[in-house]
């Protein structure tokens, strides 16, 4: 695979451009500098000022963006797209949260929050930027899903149900655009380092009635490890590894529709295959 290497005289017009959503920490954090450091001109968003600002400290242009915002997603691809001269190379969706909780607990309310922000805003920026791309004739359309959109487990339904809708709208999209020199891929990683789990602490706190759920004593420990920023492993890997398929599916000829990352998310994904249901929802069960 060919790297971008950005010299002094390059002008900025001639970089590969792309945009990162969800650029505040972990995965976006680690693949906006990466990318950068590669050469790309990289447009990352994040929905803090606190970290807008970092990311402008390290040379990254940085837009405010919330996916359950429609005005924020219309205002950065205008903003983006100006300043590209109306092109633009790639879009890596990425921004998300996961909201935890028993299906039976999780207010209807709270199940369309998850929505916007995982699914309906990422189709509302995925839409406004294939036209781009198939003027120019080319662009990679990459998502970050997860393997809980194909291998769902207790407790985590509202986060499964909107990766397990990702999946389904964007593999169609990339049948639909077969030919056009648009290419979308979905990754899928298992369980990385980074601040999902703490990030969606408030959600939980906010929208489950954990005190009077039939579930309290799995939420006295769900909300345990939520605190504490997740499960933890010294085998859990850092951003890295979703980076380094982030590059494949920029880069190489023939991006997979599916790349799964991580040992466990692989070993899911081959129990899905194997396994009858039943056994492997039990096993699943023991897990969550």
């Amino acid at each position: 695979m060919a790297t971008l290497r950005q010299t002094p005289n390059s002008p900025a017009a001639d970089l590969r451009t792309i945009i990162v959503t969800g650029a505040s920490s972990g995965i976006g954090a680690y693949c906006t500098r990466a990318l950068k450091a590669e050469g790309w001109r990289v447009f990352a968003t994040a929905r803090k000022p606190e970290d807008i600002a970092a990311l402008e400290a390290d040379g990254i242009e940085a837009f405010y963006l919330d996916y359950s915002e429609p005005d924020s997603i219309a205002a950065l691809a205008a903003a983006v797209l100006d300043r590209t001269g109306g092109r633009l190379d790639a879009l890596f969706n990425n921004g998300a949260y996961a909201q935890a909780g028993a299906v039976e607990d999780l207010p209807v309310a709270a199940l369309r929050e998850q929505f916007e922000a995982n699914f309906f805003g990422w189709h509302d920026l995925t839409r406004r930027l294939v036209p781009v791309m198939r003027r120019q004739g080319h662009g990679r359309l990459v998502h970050c899903s997860s393997i809980l959109g194909l291998v769902p487990v207790r407790f985590r339904g509202a986060y499964s149900a909107s990766k397990h809708a990702l999946e389904a709208l964007m593999l169609c999209q990339r049948q639909e655009l077969a030919g056009s020199g648009i290419y979308v891929s979905l990754i899928e990683p298992g369980p990385v380092k980074s601040k999902i789990a703490s990030n969606g602490l408030p959600w939980f706190l906010r929208n489950i009635d954990h005190e009077n759920s039939a579930h309290r004593a799995d939420y006295a420990a769900q909300v345990e490890r939520m605190r504490a920023g997740g499960s933890k492993s010294a085998r859990k890997p850092g951003p890295e590894v979703v980076y380094k398929v982030l590059r494949h599916a920029l880069l190489s000829r023939r991006p997979r529709p599916h790349y799964v990352v991580t040992m466990s998310a692989r070993i899911g994904a081959m129990l899905k295959r194997v396994l009858p249901a039943s056994m492997l929802h039990r096993l699943l069960a023991k897990r969550a």
